[in-house]
Protein backbone atom coordinates (compact mmCIF):
# COMPACT_ATOMS: atom_id res chain seq x y z
CA UNK A 1 0.00 0.00 0.00
CA UNK A 2 1.34 3.10 -1.46
CA UNK A 3 0.62 6.62 -0.80
CA UNK A 4 1.96 9.56 -2.73
CA UNK A 5 1.65 13.09 -3.45
CA UNK A 6 1.65 14.60 -6.64
CA UNK A 7 4.33 17.32 -7.42
CA UNK A 8 1.99 20.75 -6.79
CA UNK A 9 0.80 19.09 -3.27
CA UNK A 10 -2.54 18.82 -4.02
CA UNK A 11 -3.38 15.54 -4.56
CA UNK A 12 -2.22 12.05 -2.60
CA UNK A 13 -3.56 8.78 -3.26
CA UNK A 14 -3.41 5.34 -1.26
CA UNK A 15 -4.45 2.00 -2.34
CA UNK A 16 -6.59 0.20 0.44
CA UNK A 17 -7.89 -3.50 0.23
CA UNK A 18 -11.00 -2.03 -0.76
CA UNK A 19 -10.57 0.40 -3.22
CA UNK A 20 -7.86 3.75 -4.65
CA UNK A 21 -8.38 6.60 -2.50
CA UNK A 22 -7.38 9.69 -3.82
CA UNK A 23 -7.87 12.67 -1.70
CA UNK A 24 -7.43 16.98 -3.25
CA UNK A 25 -6.34 19.30 -1.15
CA UNK A 26 -6.47 22.44 -3.39
CA UNK A 27 -9.05 23.55 -5.96
CA UNK A 28 -9.73 20.58 -8.37
CA UNK A 29 -9.14 22.18 -11.54
CA UNK A 30 -7.43 21.92 -15.03
CA UNK A 31 -4.10 21.63 -13.30
CA UNK A 32 -4.17 18.72 -11.61
CA UNK A 33 -6.84 16.52 -12.94
CA UNK A 34 -4.49 15.09 -15.65
CA UNK A 35 -2.79 13.85 -12.66
CA UNK A 36 -5.99 12.53 -11.41
CA UNK A 37 -7.03 11.13 -14.67
CA UNK A 38 -2.96 9.36 -14.67
CA UNK A 39 -3.30 7.90 -10.92
CA UNK A 40 -7.02 6.37 -11.85
CA UNK A 41 -6.26 4.93 -15.30
CA UNK A 42 -2.74 3.19 -13.96
CA UNK A 43 -5.53 1.63 -11.08
CA UNK A 44 -7.98 1.22 -13.35
CA UNK A 45 -5.34 -0.81 -15.73
CA UNK A 46 -3.96 -3.03 -12.81
CA UNK A 47 -7.93 -4.93 -12.23
CA UNK A 48 -8.84 -2.05 -9.77
CA UNK A 49 -12.30 -0.94 -9.91
CA UNK A 50 -13.78 1.48 -7.14
CA UNK A 51 -12.30 5.09 -6.52
CA UNK A 52 -12.97 7.70 -3.69
CA UNK A 53 -12.15 10.93 -4.24
CA UNK A 54 -11.72 12.79 -1.32
CA UNK A 55 -12.78 16.39 -1.65
CA UNK A 56 -12.84 17.16 2.32
CA UNK A 57 -9.86 20.23 1.91
CA UNK A 58 -10.84 20.47 -2.01
CA UNK A 59 -12.17 24.26 -1.98
CA UNK A 60 -14.14 23.67 -5.47
CA UNK A 61 -14.02 22.25 -8.64
CA UNK A 62 -13.94 23.50 -12.50
CA UNK A 63 -15.68 21.67 -15.43
CA UNK A 64 -12.53 20.28 -16.52
CA UNK A 65 -12.21 18.31 -12.67
CA UNK A 66 -16.00 17.45 -13.02
CA UNK A 67 -15.19 16.30 -16.83
CA UNK A 68 -12.34 14.49 -15.84
CA UNK A 69 -14.29 12.83 -12.64
CA UNK A 70 -16.73 11.47 -15.18
CA UNK A 71 -14.78 10.17 -17.48
CA UNK A 72 -12.85 7.69 -14.44
CA UNK A 73 -17.22 7.25 -13.50
CA UNK A 74 -17.74 5.78 -16.81
CA UNK A 75 -14.30 3.57 -16.71
CA UNK A 76 -15.17 2.29 -13.32
CA UNK A 77 -18.76 1.37 -14.28
CA UNK A 78 -17.22 -0.38 -17.21
CA UNK A 79 -15.10 -2.62 -14.83
CA UNK A 80 -18.30 -2.77 -12.63
CA UNK A 81 -16.62 -1.18 -9.81
CA UNK A 82 -18.02 2.98 -8.95
CA UNK A 83 -16.47 6.34 -8.10
CA UNK A 84 -17.52 8.06 -4.73
CA UNK A 85 -16.79 11.61 -4.02
CA UNK A 86 -16.25 11.85 -0.11
CA UNK A 87 -17.16 15.58 1.46
CA UNK A 88 -17.61 17.89 -1.12
CA UNK A 89 -17.96 21.53 -0.54
CA UNK A 90 -22.33 22.16 -1.02
CA UNK A 91 -21.49 24.24 -3.73
CA UNK A 92 -19.43 21.79 -5.61
CA UNK A 93 -22.14 19.10 -5.06
CA UNK A 94 -24.45 21.51 -6.55
CA UNK A 95 -22.58 22.10 -9.37
CA UNK A 96 -21.89 17.80 -10.21
CA UNK A 97 -25.56 17.37 -9.65
CA UNK A 98 -26.17 20.60 -11.92
CA UNK A 99 -24.01 18.55 -15.01
CA UNK A 100 -25.82 14.71 -14.13
CA UNK A 101 -22.19 13.68 -12.63
CA UNK A 102 -24.44 11.83 -9.68
CA UNK A 103 -26.16 9.79 -12.51
CA UNK A 104 -22.30 8.24 -12.54
CA UNK A 105 -20.75 8.49 -9.49
CA UNK A 106 -22.24 8.87 -5.86
CA UNK A 107 -21.95 11.52 -3.74
CA UNK A 108 -20.59 11.17 0.03
CA UNK A 109 -23.08 7.56 -0.20
CA UNK A 110 -24.25 6.73 3.46
CA UNK A 111 -23.91 3.03 3.23
CA UNK A 112 -20.73 3.51 1.82
CA UNK A 113 -18.08 0.87 3.66
CA UNK A 114 -15.58 3.42 3.91
CA UNK A 115 -17.65 5.68 5.96
CA UNK A 116 -17.10 3.83 8.95
CA UNK A 117 -13.08 3.94 8.49
CA UNK A 118 -12.66 7.65 6.63
CA UNK A 119 -11.47 9.47 9.62
CA UNK A 120 -8.51 6.08 9.74
CA UNK A 121 -7.96 6.19 5.77
CA UNK A 122 -7.32 9.93 6.21
CA UNK A 123 -4.56 9.61 8.51
CA UNK A 124 -2.99 6.39 6.79
CA UNK A 125 -2.71 8.75 4.14
CA UNK A 126 -1.49 11.89 6.15
CA UNK A 127 1.60 8.90 7.40
CA UNK A 128 2.29 7.46 4.51
CA UNK A 129 2.65 10.06 1.71
CA UNK A 130 6.02 10.15 -0.23
CA UNK A 131 6.62 12.53 -3.11
CA UNK A 132 6.80 10.93 -7.06
CA UNK A 133 9.24 10.86 -9.40
CA UNK A 134 9.43 14.08 -11.56
CA UNK A 135 8.52 11.78 -14.48
CA UNK A 136 5.41 11.06 -13.19
CA UNK A 137 4.45 14.72 -12.30
CA UNK A 138 5.93 16.36 -15.02
CA UNK A 139 3.80 19.00 -16.64
CA UNK A 140 2.09 18.81 -19.27
CA UNK A 141 2.48 20.46 -22.96
CA UNK A 142 0.00 22.85 -24.31
CA UNK A 143 -1.34 20.79 -26.59
CA UNK A 144 -1.35 17.68 -24.08
CA UNK A 145 -3.07 20.12 -21.81
CA UNK A 146 -5.84 21.20 -24.62
CA UNK A 147 -6.14 17.86 -25.20
CA UNK A 148 -6.93 16.94 -21.93
CA UNK A 149 -9.27 19.74 -21.21
CA UNK A 150 -11.53 19.31 -24.56
CA UNK A 151 -11.81 15.79 -23.39
CA UNK A 152 -12.65 16.81 -20.30
CA UNK A 153 -15.17 18.87 -21.40
CA UNK A 154 -17.13 16.33 -24.60
CA UNK A 155 -17.01 14.20 -21.79
CA UNK A 156 -19.46 16.48 -19.71
CA UNK A 157 -21.18 17.30 -23.24
CA UNK A 158 -21.90 13.61 -24.13
CA UNK A 159 -23.63 13.48 -21.14
CA UNK A 160 -27.13 15.33 -21.70
CA UNK A 161 -28.65 17.85 -23.99
CA UNK A 162 -28.42 20.74 -21.36
CA UNK A 163 -24.42 19.95 -21.17
CA UNK A 164 -24.19 19.89 -24.65
CA UNK A 165 -25.05 23.16 -25.26
CA UNK A 166 -23.40 24.63 -22.51
CA UNK A 167 -20.47 23.41 -23.72
CA UNK A 168 -20.54 23.33 -27.37
CA UNK A 169 -19.02 26.35 -27.81
CA UNK A 170 -16.03 25.11 -24.86
CA UNK A 171 -15.37 22.42 -27.23
CA UNK A 172 -15.41 24.17 -30.51
CA UNK A 173 -12.97 26.77 -29.21
CA UNK A 174 -10.96 24.24 -28.12
CA UNK A 175 -11.12 22.26 -31.12
CA UNK A 176 -9.83 25.25 -32.67
CA UNK A 177 -6.82 25.66 -30.09
CA UNK A 178 -5.74 22.09 -30.55
CA UNK A 179 -5.87 22.33 -33.89
CA UNK A 180 -3.49 25.42 -33.92
CA UNK A 181 -1.11 23.45 -31.67
CA UNK A 182 -0.71 20.83 -33.88
CA UNK A 183 -0.08 22.65 -36.66
CA UNK A 184 2.59 24.33 -34.65
CA UNK A 185 4.11 21.47 -34.16
CA UNK A 186 4.11 20.03 -37.51
CA UNK A 187 5.89 23.39 -38.31
CA UNK A 188 8.60 23.34 -35.70
CA UNK A 189 9.24 19.14 -36.88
Amino acid sequence: MEAIVMADNSLTFHEFDDCLWVRCSARGCFVNSPQLKNIADKYLEREGKNIVVDLELCPGVDSTFMGTLAGIARHCLQKNGSLHIADPTERTRASMESLGLDMLLEIDPPDAAWQADKAERRATMARDSQALGDNESAPLSELERTRHVLEAHNTLRSMNRQNDETFGYVCETLEEDLMRHENEQNDEA
